[in-house]
């Protein structure tokens, strides 16, 4: 592992749509070379949260830092021009564009790697010139994320990377995301439905119930609390 100073710094965020609060006073951090879990239930807070750090929604007040510069008032592609990639539950692909299409210079000004994505997802070399609309749920979000990695991001994160696929295809995506931010010293802050799933990757966790935190502490700590997790997906309170 690499350097282990703080990647992301999030502090007191707090995010509302319509002037109802989302996110209320959201402190977390995501070290170089960690992953990072981000858990609750439904309408917790954690995609908003991903998209406020990438820039996609404004939030007032709270901080948002990569490698300790703040982000105030830098615009989404600029983002992720310094080096925030944010893979979203819907994936961001172009059903008309081809595999190897994905790779070129795209809005964010940020040129993908084609050659390194390939070494992360071998599978994805034979479908280079296949069009995204034609692949399969497995095929398109190993693009989605090796679009990302191609990147060579300081921050992934990654929102509901196992959404509608089957366990054998998650579980050997996330090998691939443990991997990268283990030799590269990429911080990952993974937003995953599946918990037990996401703390066996994870080094760490934080829990969000109604958008505020609920808990947080090494991936193994969090595991050991079940009630907790259990009160926090379900709404309740832990015992």
């Amino acid at each position: 592992m690499a350097d282990t100073g703080a990647v992301l710094e999030v502090n007191n965020l707090s995010v509302s749509y319509d002037r109802s609060p989302v996110v209320r006073d959201l402190t977390l951090t995501v070290r170089s070379g960690e992953v990072v879990a981000l858990l609750g239930a439904n309408g917790a807070g954690k995609t908003t949260t991903l998209r406020a750090i990438s820039g996609l929604l404004r939030h007032a007040p709270g901080a948002v830092k990569l490698g300790g510069s703040d982000l105030a008032g830098v615009a989404p592609p600029a983002r992720a021009r310094l080096g925030i990639a944010h893979v979203p539950s819907d994936r961001g692909l172009f059903f008309g564009l081809t595999v190897a299409e994905h790779f070129r210079l795209d809005g964010q000004g940020v040129a993908g790697d084609i050659d390194a994505a390939f070494d992360h997802f071998p599978a994805l070399r034979p479908l280079k010139d296949r069009k995204a609309g034609l692949m399969s749920g497995g095929e398109q979000q190993m693009l989605a994320i090796a679009r990302a990695l191609a990147r060579k991001p300081r921050l992934l994160m990654l929102d509901e990377m196992s959404l509608g696929l089957a366990p054998v295809i998650v579980g050997r995506l996330l090998p691939v995301v443990r991997e990268y931010a283990t030799t590269t010293g990429t911080g990952v802050l993974l937003v995953e439905q599946h918990v037990h799933m996401a703390l066996k990757l994870a080094d760490r966790g934080y829990v969000l119930s109604h958008g505020e935190l609920a808990a947080s502490g090494t991936a193994a700590e969090l595991s050991r609390d079940s009630a907790l997790l259990a009160a926090s997906y379900l709404g309740g309170e832990a015992s």
